[in-house]
Formats: C-alpha cells, sequence, structure tokens
C-alpha cells in the first residue's frame, strides 16, 4: 500500500519475524521494527531499581501503594539498545503506527512505547487479527487509538500479580523454604493439581464382577450374526458398577440398592445360565444427531493439540505464534467462536469442492462461547485470508509440527461449518432364566452412521484414552422383541474401580477455563510456571505435584484460604474484565483488594480483612512452620504415625509413635526430628507412598536395619539412610555402600568390607603409606597426596602394593578430545541467510550462526526449537550488542618494606638457608600484600520472582 508522497511512516510491531511478513505488504515509505516483546516492566530485583527510588517503602514493591498505585516501570536491559533504535527512527519519520498485537497485553505494549520513546509526530494504532496483505492494508486505512481501558486493565493485573506475588512469597520464604513463589493464578493452578492427587492418595479400590455374553442370532439376515450383552440386573436389581462405590473406602454406597457380585458369584451365575435359552425384552431404536464442534479458540487448541499432537501447551502457542506472524493462521489468543462472514463464505466454498453441495448446510453455522467476558468481537482461531489454503497447498512450507498444527485448525475450521452426522442407535434389554430361576437381564447397545457429516473432516479426541471415538459404530443384528437367542459363551468379568485421573496440560486448561481463571493469553505460561517452580512434575501426559507444593497449598488453605479461593480468583478476573470496559475504576479495584475498604469495595472477604496487606502480617506468627511442611499418611500396624517432612534436601519420611520424644537431628536436617527417617526417591508420585512401599522405603535403605555384629568390635553394624543417601555404620566408622550395591540385599560380609575402607594397601619403599579408597568420582588409589583411578569398584578390596606402586608411578595423562559435533544442522537465519547450528556448550545448549551464540531457554529442546525462534533469539542477541568487557584489575604497587634490623635480618638469611633442601622442589609461596582496610559491608539486595 504506497505512503502518502514524501510521507514515511514507522510501523513497531512486536518480532522481527512478524516485521519481516508486514514489511512484504507495505509499499516504499514505510519502516517496519520490531520491540522485541514488551519494553517496560516493574523492577525485577533492587538492582533494577533507579537510584533515586530506593529509599522508597515501596520500592521492593515497584509500585507506590500510597499514591494512586503509580507503577514504577524500567526499560529492560536487554531492550534498552533497541529502544535507542526506535527513538532514533521516531525522529526521522512523519507517523508512527503501533501495530502490536490485538489483544490487552498488544494494547498495553503500545501504550509503553508511546511513553518510551516520547515521539513529537503522531502516532496511530493499528489492529488486525491475521496478517495477511488485505488485512495489513485494512489496518493502515483504519487506525484507532489507543484504548486506555485495556491498558488499565493490563496494568492493574501486572500490579495485582506483583502485590499478590512479593507479599504472600516471603511468607513461604519464612514457612517452607528459601526462593519459592506464590502467584495468583499459578497458586490456584497448582492447588487443583494437588486436590486431585489427594483424591487418589484416598482412594480405595473396590472390585466388582459382571458376565459377558456371546449371544448369536438364529437365521440372521443384514448385519452381524453375535453380539454381546452385559449383565445389568439379578431378579429386578442393578448389578453394582464403579459408580456405586465410594472412592474413600471401597464399599457400595449407602442406598445404592444395587446387588454387588463377586467372583465367586458371577462365576456361579454364569454356570447356572449355561444352556438356557434368552429372550429379547425390548428393542428402543432412536435417531443419532451430532452436531460440529465449535472453531478452536485458545483454550481447545491447547487441549486437541495435547490430545492429538502430544504438543504441550507452550510448544502449541510457539507454533501457533509462527503460523500467525508468517500469515497462515489468525490471532491465536483468543477466546471468541465467533467467524467472520468471509471466513465463513471460504469454509463453506471449500468444503463444496473438497466433499460436495450435501456436505453444507442450508443456512451458515454461528457459534455462541460459553467462556465469560469472551472477545465475541474477536474471530476464533482459524486459516488465514479469504480463501483457506488446504494442508496439501502449504506442506512444503511449513516445519513438520507446524504442518501438523495447521492441519488441526484447517480440520476444525472446515468441520464447523459442515453438516450434522446422524444415524440411529439402538438399546437392546436380553433376560435369561437361571436353573435357579434367577431372572438375569442382559444389556447391548449399538450405534450406525448413516451420513458421516462433519466426522469426515474431523473427530475430537477425548481425555479418556479409553473412550470410544465418535465415529466409531457399534452394529447389532437386526432384533424384535421376543426374538430367542443362544449364548455361544458366558465369561465373568471381573473388575476394580479406578481412583480420577490425573490432570494433563489439556485437562487443566479445561479445569481453569470452566472455573473462570486465567485468560487465553496466560494458560500456557501458567503450566510451564508451576512445572518451572517445582510444584508440579509431568511423567508422560499427566502433571504430578511435589511434596512442595503439598505443603505450599497446605499454608495458604489454612491461613490463606480466600487466596486460593476459585470463586475469589474467577471473580477478580471479572473485575479486570470490567476495568477493560471501562465499568470499574482499577484504582478502585487495586485498593479494595490490597488494603480493604469501608464499603467493602473488591472481594468482599478481603476487603473485610482489611486488605492483603493486613492478612499476611497479621497472621504470620501463627504459622507453624514443622506442621506446615508435615504432610501426614496414616498410622501403621506398629501405631506409629508416617508423615511426609518437606525438609531443605528434599522431602522425607518419618515415623514415630505418638508422644515419642524428640530424637537428634541427623546431620544437615531439621532439628527436632521425631523417629527414624527414609528419603524419598526422586519422581516418585505422592500416591505411591502406599504402606506397602513405606515399608520398603524404610527397609531398603531408608531407615536403620541392622545388618549383624562386628566379629572385631562386637559393636553393632546398622544399614541407615543419609542424605547422600544409603550407608553402614558401626561405632564410629560409616561407609557409603557402592554403586553396585543394593540396599535390599546388602549382607553382613559386603558391609564388613565396606567399613574396612579407607584400605591400606601397604608402605612405599619410601615409608609412605598407600590406600585404596571410593571416593566421589570412584574408586581410587593413593600415596601421600597422589590419587590414581582404578577401573573397577571390586579392586579397592584386591589391588596389591606392586600394582598399586605401577598405576602411582605412571604419569597422569588427559586425552584432548575433538570438537564435539553439532547437536543439529537447522538450516538457514531467514534473517541473516546464515547457516544455524546448535550446539552443546560449556552452560547448556545453545544456537549459533558462527557468529552471534544464543543459549536456549528453559523448557525448549534441541529438537523442538525451530528456525524462526532461533533466529529471533540471535536477533535479540545482535540487538544487545557484545557484552561490556570486565576491566583488567589494576596492578598494585609492590609494598614497601620496612627495615629490618641486621639482628633480624640475619635470623631471616639463616631460616631461608636452612629451608632451601627441603622447598628445592616446590614452588614457593608469594608473600601476601598487606591488606586494605575491610570496608563495612553493603546491605544485602533483595531479590525476588514472586510474580
Amino acid at each position: 500500500m504506497p505512503s502518502n508522497a514524501g510521507t514515511t511512516r514507522l510501523v513497531i510491531v512486536e518480532s522481527p519475524a512478524k516485521a519481516k511478513t508486514i514489511s512484504g505488504y507495505l509499499g516504499p515509505g514505510y519502516v517496519v521494527e520490531a520491540s522485541f516483546g514488551h519494553v517496560r516492566d516493574l523492577p525485577r530485583n533492587a538492582a533494577d531499581v533507579p537510584a533515586k527510588y530506593k529509599g522508597e517503602p515501596w520500592a521492593r514493591l515497584g509500585v507506590d501503594v500510597d499514591n494512586g498505585f503509580h507503577a514504577l516501570y524500567v526499560v529492560s536491559a536487554d531492550r534498552k539498545q533497541q529502544i535507542s533504535k526506535l527513538v532514533k527512527l521516531a525522529k526521522e519519520v512523519d507517523e508512527i503506527f503501533l501495530a502490536t498485537d490485538e489483544d490487552r497485553e498488544g494494547e498495553a505494549i503500545a501504550w509503553h512505547l508511546v511513553e518510551t520513546l516520547k515521539p513529537k509526530v503522531p502516532v496511530k494504532r493499528m489492529v488486525f487479527h491475521e496478517i495477511t496483505k488485505p488485512a495489513i492494508q485494512a489496518a493502515v486505512a483504519n487506525p484507532r487509538e489507543i484504548d486506555r481501558d485495556l491498558v488499565d486493565a493490563q496494568e492493574a493485573r501486572r500490579i495485582l500479580d506483583r502485590l499478590y506475588g512479593y507479599e504472600v512469597s516471603p511468607v513461604l520464604w519464612k514457612k517452607v523454604m528459601p526462593k519459592l513463589s506464590a502467584g495468583r493464578v499459578q497458586s490456584v493452578a497448582t492447588r487443583i493439581v494437588v486436590e486431585r492427587e489427594r483424591q487418589r492418595m484416598a482412594f480405595r479400590t473396590a472390585e466388582y464382577w459382571d458376565i459377558l455374553a456371546t449371544l448369536a442370532v438364529a437365521n440372521a439376515g443384514e448385519g452381524p450374526r453375535n453380539f454381546n450383552a452385559t449383565l445389568v440386573a439379578l431378579n429386578g436389581d442393578r448389578i453394582a458398577t464403579g459408580k456405586d462405590f465410594e472412592p474413600t473406602t471401597g464399599r457400595v454406597k449407602p442406598g445404592a440398592g444395587v446387588v454387588h457380585l463377586d467372583e465367586g458369584g458371577a462365576r456361579g451365575l454364569a454356570a447356572r445360565l449355561e444352556g438356557r435359552p434368552f429372550t429379547v425384552t425390548r428393542v428402543e431404536e432412536k435417531p443419532y444427531r451430532r452436531r460440529p464442534y465449535a472453531p478452536f479458540i485458545t483454550s481447545t487448541l491447547q487441549q486437541e493439540a495435547a490430545r492429538k499432537l502430544r504438543f504441550s501447551s507452550q510448544q502449541t502457542m510457539r507454533t501457533a505464534q509462527r503460523l500467525y506472524e508468517n500469515g497462515y493462521i489468525t490471532y491465536m489468543r483468543t477466546d471468541s467462536v465467533n467467524l467472520s462472514e468471509t471466513a465463513i463464505a471460504a469454509a463453506r466454498r471449500q468444503i463444496v469442492e473438497l466433499y460436495g453441495e450435501r456436505s453444507v448446510p442450508p443456512e451458515p453455522r454461528r457459534y455462541t462461547g460459553k467462556v465469560k467476558n469472551a472477545q465475541e468481537a474477536h474471530e476464533a482461531i482459524r486459516p488465514a485470508g479469504d480463501n483457506f489454503r488446504t494442508p496439501g497447498d502449504v506442506a512444503k512450507e511449513l516445519s513438520a509440527e507446524e504442518f501438523k498444527l495447521y492441519e488441526l485448525i484447517w480440520r476444525r475450521t472446515i468441520a464447523s461449518q459442515m453438516t450434522d452426522a446422524v444415524g440411529s442407535s439402538v438399546s437392546v434389554r436380553i433376560r435369561a432364566v437361571s436353573s435357579a430361576q434367577e431372572e438375569a437381564d442382559f444389556g447391548a447397545t449399538g450405534k450406525t452412521i448413516t451420513d458421516p457429516g462433519f466426522l469426515r473432516a474431523y473427530v475430537e479426541s477425548s481425555d479418556d484414552e479409553n473412550a470410544e471415538a465418535e465415529d466409531a459404530e457399534r452394529r447389532l443384528p437386526t432384533l424384535v422383541k421376543d426374538q430367542p437367542l443362544t449364548a455361544d459363551e458366558l465369561a465373568a468379568q471381573g473388575h476394580h474401580t479406578q481412583p480420577p485421573s490425573r490432570y494433563t496440560e489439556a485437562s487443566l486448561v479445561k479445569a481453569l477455563e470452566e472455573l473462570g481463571i486465567g485468560r487465553p493469553s496466560t494458560y500456557a505460561s501458567i503450566m510451564q510456571t508451576i512445572q518451572d517452580r517445582g510444584y508440579v512434575f509431568k511423567r508422560g501426559q499427566a502433571m504430578i505435584p511435589s511434596f512442595l507444593a503439598f505443603a505450599v497449598i497446605g499454608l495458604l488453605e489454612r491461613h490463606y484460604p480466600r487466596l486460593v479461593d476459585y470463586d475469589f480468583t474467577a471473580s477478580m478476573e471479572n473485575e479486570l474484565d470490567e476495568i477493560a470496559g471501562g465499568d470499574h475504576a482499577a484504582v478502585d479495584f487495586l485498593t479494595a483488594f490490597y488494603f480493604g475498604s469501608a464499603n467493602g469495595a473488591g472481594d468482599r472477604d478481603i476487603a473485610r480483612s482489611g486488605g492483603l496487606k493486613k492478612l499476611v502480617t497479621e497472621n504470620l506468627s501463627e504459622i507453624d512452620a514443622r506442621s506446615v511442611n508435615s504432610i501426614p499418611l496414616f498410622t501403621d500396624d506398629d501405631g506409629r504415625e508416617v508423615v511426609v517432612r518437606v525438609g531443605r534436601y528434599g522431602p522425607y519420611l518419618q515415623r514415630a509413635v505418638p508422644g515419642e520424644q524428640p530424637a537428634p537431628a541427623a546431620e544437615g536436617e531439621e532439628g527436632g526430628g521425631q523417629g527414624d527417617r527414609a528419603p524419598i526417591p526422586e519422581g516418585l508420585a505422592p500416591d505411591e507412598l502406599t504402606p506397602e512401599k513405606v515399608h520398603e522405603l524404610f527397609l531398603g535403605g531408608g531407615g536403620e536395619r541392622k545388618l549383624g555384629d562386628d566379629p572385631a568390635t562386637g559393636e553393632p553394624i546398622l544399614l541407615k539412610s543419609g542424605r547422600f543417601g544409603p550407608y553402614v555404620a558401626s561405632g564410629e566408622r560409616k561407609s557409603s555402600l557402592l554403586r553396585s550395591q543394593s540396599p535390599d540385599s546388602l549382607t553382613l560380609d559386603e558391609a564388613l568390607k565396606l567399613l574396612s575402607l579407607p584400605r591400606l594397601v601397604g608402605v612405599a619403599p619410601d615409608g609412605v603409606e598407600v590406600f585404596a579408597n571410593n571416593g566421589r568420582y570412584g574408586p581410587y588409589v593413593k600415596r601421600g597426596d597422589e590419587f590414581r583411578s582404578l577401573d573397577s569398584e571390586d579392586k579397592m578390596f584386591t589391588v596389591t602394593l606392586d600394582e598399586a606402586l605401577a598405576l602411582l608411578a605412571a604419569p597422569k595423562t588427559r586425552q584432548r578430545r575433538a570438537a564435539a559435533p553439532p547437536l543439529r544442522e537447522m538450516g538457514v537465519d531467514p534473517l541473516t541467510e546464515k547457516p544455524l547450528v546448535i550446539k552443546d556448550g560449556r552452560f547448556g545448549p545453545y544456537v549459533t550462526d558462527g557468529e552471534t551464540n544464543a543459549s536456549l531457554r528453559r523448557g525448549q529442546t534441541p529438537e523442538a526449537l525451530s528456525i524462526e525462534e532461533a533466529s529471533e533469539m540471535l536477533a535479540e542477541k545482535r540487538a544487545k550488542g557484545p557484552a561490556p568487557k570486565k576491566k583488567a584489575a589494576a596492578k598494585k604497587a609492590p609494598a614497601k618494606k620496612a627495615t629490618a634490623t641486621k639482628a633480624t635480618a640475619a635470623k631471616k638469611t639463616a631460616a631461608a638457608t636452612k629451608s632451601t633442601a627441603a622447598k628445592n622442589t616446590t614452588t614457593a609461596k608469594a608473600t601476601p600484600a598487606k591488606k586494605a582496610p575491610a570496608k563495612k559491608a553493603a546491605p544485602r539486595k533483595a531479590t525476588t520472582t514472586a510474580d
């Protein structure tokens, strides 16, 4: 689109990839430059606070809570060079267009750019939901002003999260562990995962049985001859299924009115039904109709990408970001299921081309979202443009993961405008009377799809991996009432009730969305944050809470329940939405939350309690750290209470009889401990700490176990567990187990050999003793200060003096390693056209173009990193410029020596002469320079990552 004659416009976007795409759609007279995301933020730590504010009481927060919650924003250190570039460009143009993303975050970035650049030329806000040429040209032609309501909402959210994190996190530091963090949404998300694990820990399985009958139809016409039916009732009473049992006791729920068959009862009934006639007692046929799913919003895209593609939330959003910035899909952070008229028309045209006229309904489909306060003016996630490109059209242009995600979005969009899937469902009841005159009712269901409709394009997955797919058919023979059947087989089947499934990222996002917590732009970061903080870890797709999460959530639930209340957190989201709509003042909202208010504005409980500040300071002394860090498990058969303690070196088990006097604390552990202890292996899920597992941990290297008595000293030899793993001890002697040894199978003889270490191998000819021992880096022999490694642990007990001396006499060799090959060759950088590779460095993997290096960020892997991400990381690194070189320390002038007396000089000369022979092979130590007076220590800078 040509600019006005002689007019130069600066268009500022967020990323270099986006800048490159947009610049291709704008004509001469436009300069497109990236801001690299946020340009300003609240100070991350005390070092970021400008000197003139360091003495302010609110500087720690970065928010002046006493003056209208004025935020102190600082330009990020890694953005200063780019800001300088933008300031310079802003002085050279006639107009500025801020083309940041269309959500609140993008609106806030646009506002921060204005505040930072302070331009003297007109500034306009340009908004688009897809990066295509028509969309960009329309955005330039129809700019608007910055929406201050959206900015206020984003700023209020940022301040709210800072106040929550910076006030609540120190409580965790004092009562649980240093460097922990709390967050308005992350803590609630963690609580959801912890609550599910508690349910699994309290769960008691139940066994129940039924009978599966394989029935046959005589003279079957169309359809199958055989089908399966399951026992559903006996003498009119329903047969118990999994839903009829209490999850915490494993017993049938009171008043359930069901028949609970055990194995004997099921097998006996099956035997009594052998050879008996079966008769159809009821046939019900109903039409089946299934409407298509709505187009993707952020949460449903993350859910389906996790189910179908096994993508994490972060991976999904990174991939979607690349597809958006390169013009393949519309904006990917949205909670609206709405499609524009042009998108609906494009989908309907493509359906006709690919599936025929019959697959298009007479009227376009329009969807209503279920998400609270959804931005319906926005669009759902769909292929970009007025004519959708099929996956085949773009296959050669996209990476493997981009193609998979694009195809998913394309299929969902197309399916949303197709006809319903239709067919019929059949429910059948069959009865047989046993030889003991018991009436046994069996049930079977069938489904036939006559027109798959939208299912030809897309079938949604389920979080339940055992669930039947919606396009699956179950065909039954044609059956009528009173029709006789024969049983080919009657098999008794046993079942066990299952604990509730753990959350996956997909189902946790769904739970947060249903509760009204979080927003499209935050889901992925929430998933990543709770894992980075150590509150949740993943096993496959399942999200498992750590015991640290149990301690943190237990503290918050007991002492600050409102802060992790689901309704309260959702109500804050609603109030932020009201601020965005101009219906609520941000200052009033923040005042009520932080200080409380007389009229209870904002959340009533927090406001009446005096606000967050009072809440976290008044009750601090009431929090018992030992209680918070103790998670009760059960009382064992000997009456000992078994608990998990969250210690500074990780969680461990402890058991003791109630009322038992505290035992002395083990070295490196917290004081006041009771009973014996056992470490909990890393990666063990809380619900796996069953009584059997706990017993195994205490006996297998966790607790104290006597192996026997030392025949030489008579002292007991004990197997114990310490901070660094299992070890044996007898009197003052201790020795760690070898890598090849297991606590479960350790014998007394093996323990005695361990306690013989360090083993005296012999005495060298010069009188120096030679020892064999086990160390941090494995087995070795030692003579004085000389060490040599042994090639096996067994050698410690068998190496002879001659062998040891030969090893010690051999020179130490260090083989020079050849340069390691790159971890991955990525291809050509789209910005610089230089080849990119990922290498393994001293501090982990990094991407390089041969001149600039950028370390991979947390959560990024060499396999998953895309070339666009790598290009952007290197562009950011280049924008920062070279790291400042450290100044070389100034050489100190040699200290002047005071003139010594002749007597003193003579003594020193004699002493030096006497020691020369002994030191002729040793490098003399330098005389230390005279120390300068010690400076008074600077106050320690407060650092935090609580947001």
